[in-house]
């Protein structure tokens, strides 16, 4: 499949429904402003202001460009940054439902996901993303996707789905959600913010990306050019076995044990600030998937491919933090790898798309398993000449960690403003 450009370096708020943004939602400071004023606001149903779309294209016969699949949209990314080109290979019969620009795609399958995006042109994808628009004089399409990015609107869409292997959602159960709607000018003030933070950490990123390029580049000279490094499988370099996590029902997370989301492991490093949850289970059942400094998570299974066996490094961590079923553990051998290098190793370029390689699709979530994990082969450089490499871009990476907190930081303030707004 063709990809229109490379993906960004993206950003992720916690995908449960208790995380950080639950603890912003109702900010009692900005409730007092004028912004959130609510004495003008109306309670709708989703249904009444806005519409889903069914516009039917042959991708061939009309001579459709381009495709958007499940695979293409992002966790809580509203930009669009790969497509899929018709005529690139086979097009399932599934791929009917044309969208315009400007209009609102929704991934109706695995809605816990949050694969809200905004089309930048006209396109088609499969029948079971759903088209969305605004109805005209009631709500603002530009304020659309990040209603439908709220937490409400996520436990809503979450508890009216059906099916347990591959949870959907119809249009009749997501256009009962009810929510109170400000009037238009307010939605326009509104809008603006939302977008001028977006705009904000899209920057940013665009700058982390640009800076951990030039590590990559630094590591790829030191890795292939320097010397001939002998190339090791992973799990002849670890001190126990791979681990999969642990996930209790969703019906326990509500307690007070903390554990994390998939979305911690950003930039190499495992970020809990935003991506912690609380588990109801008893603290002896997990103690074997308690974190320590040093640790390594990788990631098993994301929607996004791309994402699929990227690793971070454990530094800081609530105390008994446990981690999920969709990371695995590593813990390598400090006479072997030393940890920030081992995970800048990991997640360079090369390496990780000779990783992905194995990953495979299912119901929608690529995935890799503890075999593809253990069997991945990392070059071994002396101690001293890694600890030397790290020393030397260590201000870059520096940089690069100041950029990524930035983003999150930008990130946390747009998930507050929206779940104050909804």
């Amino acid at each position: 499949m063709n990809a229109g450009t490379n993906s960004s370096t993206g950003r992720r708020r916690g995908t449960s429904t208790d995380t950080v943004a639950d603890r912003l939602q109702l900010n009692p400071d900005w409730a007092k402003l004028p912004l959130f004023d609510r004495k003008g606001w109306t309670k709708v149903r989703f249904g009444d202001v806005v519409r889903v779309l069914k516009e039917q294209v042959d991708p061939v016969a009309d001579g459709v460009e381009r495709y958007v699949a499940g695979e293409h949209m992002e966790t809580e990314n509203v930009h669009i940054r790969t497509w899929g080109t018709v005529g690139d290979g086979y097009l399932g019969p599934a791929f009917i439902r044309g969208f315009r620009k400007g209009q609102v795609l929704y991934g109706s399958r695995r809605t816990y996901l949050k694969k809200v995006a905004v089309a930048g042109w006209d396109g088609v994808t499969a029948n079971t993303t759903l088209v969305l628009e605004a109805v005209e004089g009631k709500l603002r399409q530009a304020l659309l996707p990040w209603l439908m990015l709220s937490e409400r609107f996520t436990r809503h869409s979450v508890q009216e789905s059906k099916g347990s292997t591959n949870p959907y959602i119809n249009w009749p159960d997501i256009a009962k959600f009810e929510f109170d709607l400000p009037p238009l000018d307010q939605q326009r003030r509104l809008t603006e913010i939302l977008w001028a933070v977006d705009e904000a950490i899209q920057n940013i990123s665009s700058a982390a990306q640009v800076a951990n390029s030039v590590i990559d580049a630094e590591l790829n000279e030191f890795l292939y050019h320097k010397s001939k490094w002998r190339l090791v499988e992973t799990r002849d370099l670890l001190t126990e076995g791979t681990r999969n996590g642990f996930s209790p029902p969703a019906r326990e997370n509500s307690g007070r044990v903390p554990t994390l989301s998939i979305s911690a492991i950003r930039g190499g490093l495992v970020v809990p600030e935003g991506s912690v949850k609380y588990a109801d289970v008893n603290p002896d059942d997990v103690q074997q998937f308690l974190l320590r400094c040093d640790d390594i998570l990788v990631v098993r299974g994301n929607g996004n491919r791309l994402l699929c066996g990227r690793a971070g490094v454990v530094r800081e961590f609530p105390k008994g933090c446990f981690y999920p079923d969709l990371l695995i553990r590593l813990r390598f051998r400090p006479d072997c790898l030393l940890p920030d290098f081992a995970v800048q190793e990991w997640n360079e370029p090369t390496i990780h798309t000779r990783l992905l390689k194995r990953a495979k699709s299912t119901n929608g979530i690529w995935k890799v398993n503890n075999k593809d994990v253990q069997t991945h082969q990392l070059f071994v450089p002396p101690l001293i000449e890694q600890k030397q490499f790290l020393e030397r871009i260590k201000t870059r990476t520096e940089v690069a960690r100041a950029f990524e907190r930035s983003a999150n930081d930008a990130t946390n303030l747009q998930t507050a403003l929206i779940n104050t707004l909804v």
